[in-house]
């Protein structure tokens, strides 16, 4: 009995301290992922349509997809250690070397998850041109 009762004490201290603030961040990054959506659909609808098929492939094109990965990964690295410190520094009260571990562990993400997400933007760009290709139905 004595056990249920600590059980559901920690289960509840466990909600408090670490479910509210991480339910709490969640939706806050959805809300600032939807603004953010929200506020380009405007600007491309303000710009008007894009052309047929995507992008259109050149310098130009992959100079803007490289400046859009700049912006996006050095906005995401900015955020998530903002996240980082504030749950271990604020929250949760973890000193040490942690901080130092924290940066380089996702700099170290970022270095490989950039490949990934290159590749993957060339070969949509490619399956989107072979679909608007002349001839192809």
């Amino acid at each position: 009995m004595i056990r249920a009762a600590a059980d559901a004490a920690l289960s509840s201290s466990l909600v408090k301290s670490d479910l509210v603030p991480i339910a709490t961040g969640y939706v806050l990054v959805m809300a600032a992922l939807a603004a953010g959506l929200l506020l380009r659909r405007g600007a491309d609808q303000g710009r008007g349509a894009e052309p047929a098929g995507g992008p259109q492939p050149g310098a130009v094109g992959w100079l803007r997809l490289a400046g859009h990965l700049a912006e996006t990964f050095a906005g995401g690295y900015l955020v998530l250690m903002v996240v980082i410190v504030a749950y271990y520094f604020g929250l949760v009260r973890y000193g040490g070397n942690f901080l130092e571990s924290a940066f380089s562990g996702c700099a170290e993400l970022l270095g490989i998850a950039a490949p990934v997400f290159l590749a993957a933007t060339w070969l949509d760009g490619r399956r989107a041109r072979r679909r608007s290709a002349p001839g192809r139905r």
